[in-house]
């Protein structure tokens, strides 16, 4: 219905002599509420992106506009946000970034004919139960993480007692599920699993509980203000032990909860785009600004940049047109050649170990592992 609609609205403005200025283009995730950093990076990759893709020319001869949209990292607001861009007429959306969000607009999306590519959402439920083909992620999926994860704690924490706590998020449950299965695989059960809520404060009773359990390794599925909180309290409350965590740490906003009680953190992520040659222009103009290009920012940039090369191959917005190119062919970003598999999940290098050091997150040092 959307697509006729579309096509209608384009011959009454032909006939009329008017002609299309922009194509609107939308950008979802977290921009206010505790997760509002990542909402942050994804914002500022968005609107890089599109400024740089204007620059050059835009897309078929027709600049850019973006809209954007934010969903608090909470389900129906994520709906309502799908709902708006439809309405706007947009074509394209980079987003969102909480799981629990970009799995019901997807929903939205599908029914309208919108192209949907996630920068961050890594729940396998993304793609694997994804209601049509018009929707892609560029980032790893959990069960990949939680691989990396398991198979790192099984092997570097043989003997030493383990807790897995989540925050019952689709995200955080879904990664803290998949850690543990490996682990298990790999011969490592949990001396401990816990399960708290977003927006928990005081963590002392669960610490007192990892206390005396004589926990070494805190594995964290959550976002970067629990187990910020989680890695702070347990220091002050004289619990020595490694915290560990998925890709939701991957923000400044980490360290300025811990301090120097985050040293030491692990978490999992995907290669540093920051060190791509190809990304090393983008990365530049974007410190000359003042802004970072830290966890997602270049993952939304990559998003936008592999819809808009799909749009120009395709030579339209069509949907059809671009979900073909999207499915056949293989792009080049700042993240690396994007290629796309029958689910929408990206064929790139999966997760690496990085540890948290005054401040600065960086690959795990070979002493280190």
């Amino acid at each position: 219905m959307k697509k006729a609609l579309l096509a209608g609205v384009a011959f009454n403005l032909l006939l009329s002599g008017a002609a299309f200025a922009d194509i609107t283009i939308g950008v979802a995730g977290p921009m206010t509420g505790q997760n509002a950093s990542f909402g942050e990076q994804l914002r500022i990759g968005a609107e890089q992106a599109v400024a740089d893709i204007n620059k050059a020319g835009g897309v078929n001869g027709e600049m850019l506009k973006l809209s954007i949209g934010d969903d608090a990292c909470d389900p129906k607001q994520a709906v309502a946000v799908a709902n708006q861009f439809a309405s706007q007429g947009v074509s394209f959306v980079a987003g969102h970034f909480c799981s629990g969000s970009s799995i019901p607009a997807s929903q939205v999306y599908s029914e309208e004919g919108i192209i949907e590519i996630s920068p961050a959402s890594t729940n396998p439920d993304f793609t694997d139960k994804r209601p049509g083909p018009g929707i892609y992620r560029v980032c790893g999926r959990d069960d990949q993480q939680g691989e990396v994860a398991g198979n790192y704690i099984a092997e570097k924490f043989k003997d030493g007692a383990v807790a897995v706590l989540d925050d019952k998020s689709a995200y955080g449950k879904g990664l803290a599920d998949q850690t543990v299965k490996f682990m298990e695989a790999a011969g490592k059960k949990p001396a401990l699993a816990e399960s708290y809520t977003v927006g928990e404060k005081d963590f002392s009773s669960l610490i007192t509980k990892m206390k005396q359990a004589d926990i070494k390794l805190i594995y964290i599925g959550g976002y970067q203000t629990e187990a910020g909180l989680i890695a702070r309290q347990a220091k002050e409350q004289g619990l020595a032990a490694v915290v560990m965590s998925g890709d939701a740490i991957v923000t400044d906003e980490y360290w300025a909860i811990t301090g120097d009680a985050g040293e030491g953190t692990l978490m999992t992520f995907s290669p540093d785009p920051r060190k791509n040659p190809q990304a090393a222009p983008i990365v530049a103009e974007l410190e000359k600004q003042g802004k970072t290009a830290e966890g997602y920012v270049l993952y939304t940039y990559a998003a936008i940049q592999t819809w808009a090369e799909a749009v120009k191959k395709a030579g339209s917005t069509e949907y059809d047109a671009v979900v073909k190119t999207l499915d056949s062919e293989s792009i080049p970003t700042v993240i690396g050649d994007l290629k796309f598999d029958a689910k929408g999940d990206v064929t790139l290098p999966g997760y690496v170990i990085y540890e948290w050091k005054n401040g600065k997150y960086d690959y795990l040092t070979a002493e280190a592992k």
